[in-house]
This record gives C-alpha cells, structure tokens and sequence, in this order.
C-alpha cells in the first residue's frame, strides 16, 4: 500500500490559467476539483520523499533513446481533443489497469473528475492510433505558460512502442506548440521507484519545498 503523510488539501472548481499555473509552480496536483500536495508518502512501510518535477520546454531536447522511440511510432497519428470520457476510453484504461500491482484508480473519473473538460480547469486529450484503434491516451491541463499531464494510458499489448515515454515527448511538443514555458510531467520520489523514467528528460527540474525549483542531474 502507498499513502500520502499529512496531505495539504483544498477544493477548486475553476481555476484560471494564471491560477492554474501558480498551483503548479508551488508543487499542487489534482484529481477532479481536489488539489493536493505532500512531502511523503508511504510505500511498503518505507518512507518516500516526493519529488514534484517540471521540464523547462527552452531546455529541453530528446535524447538518442526518446528519438528512437518517435521513430519506432512514426507509423502512427496523434489526435488532440477536448478530454471527454466515453466507453472507449473506459476499456482502454481497464487493459492499462492490470500493470499495476498496487493503488491502481478504480476508473479515469476516480483520477480526471466527472467533469474534466472545466473542472478546475481546461483539459484536453491527446490520443494515439494504430490505424482505427486508439492504444495510447493522455490528459493534460492548460496553463497560460504550462501545461501539466495528470494520466496516461495505453495498451499493454503495444508495449514495445515505449508509449508512456512516446505520449511525454508528444505532450511537450504540444506544450511547445502553444508557446508554453513549462511542462509538469507529475513527480517521483527521491528514492528509486517506478516513476524514475519521468527523470530521463533534460531540462528537468525538482520542487524543494522551500519554493525553488532546482535542476537536476537526468538519469539514464
């Protein structure tokens, strides 16, 4: 089990960009209306410290490894909408769910909120396919000078395509696109943990809890 120690909490039904983007830079997250931010988690009875991070997008170049992964999907199409949850998506993230051995969300509303297309604030989905089958999607809120991925998810089955990795690197390029400073890729811990694959981006940057955001080493 992973819990969260002495969570900060506050409710927030719509946010401006400018708003958005001031949660962000102080470290915030958020499922549907709730915001939330902590220090430490739990996991397996081991303390964890967290690890909020961003990529600065005028830092930021893919590396031999992440080139070779748009090269390996260069077969598929990239679609962006507003974020609706629908059927599709539903048994999509059912065959994402079953990676996860532990504190997998029941449902994509349990993560994006009933409404997650303007609570708390714009949302969108970025969607990949093979041909006329959607195997990859991810959300990302708007910021005016960010934008921040909350959940992604893709089918186990086309592992080998690295498409966590490839929906990050399409997510920046949107964030490019857009003229954005700055893309929260969500955090990781201190520690070794599944998440060590969001630190492989240069540029990227860690949240001190003093209000600094401090560069750091990416790992390969």
């Amino acid at each position: 089990m992973v819990h969260a120690e002495s969570p900060e909490l506050k409710l927030e039904w719509k946010l401006s960009t400018e708003e958005m983007d001031q949660y962000l830079a102080e470290g915030w997250r958020h499922f549907g209306p709730i915001l939330f931010r902590y220090k430490t988690v739990v996991r397996e009875e081991i303390i964890s410290h967290v690890q909020p991070l961003r990529v600065v997008l005028e830092r930021f170049s893919p590396s031999k490894s992440q080139r070779r992964i748009l090269r390996r999907n260069a077969d598929l199409q990239t679609r962006i909408q507003t974020t609706a949850i629908d059927d599709e998506l539903r048994l999509l993230f059912e065959s994402h769910k079953v990676r996860f051995r532990e504190d997998a969300p029941d449902s994509l509303e349990d993560v994006l909120g009933q409404f997650p297309e303007v609570i708390p604030c714009e949302n969108i989905e970025l969607s990949v396919w093979k041909e006329e089958r959607k195997i990859a999607a991810s959300f990302v809120d708007l910021g005016r000078e960010s934008v921040s991925s909350v959940y992604a998810i893709f089918e186990p089955a086309e592992a080998r395509r690295s498409l966590g990795i490839l929906t990050m690197l399409l997510e920046m390029d949107f964030a490019r696109e857009r003229g954005c400073r700055f893309y929260y890729p969500g955090y990781a811990y201190d520690e070794p943990s599944h998440y060590d694959y969001k630190k492989r981006f240069k540029g990227m940057e860690r949240f001190d809890w003093q209000g600094n955001w401090v560069a750091m080493e990416r790992v390969t």
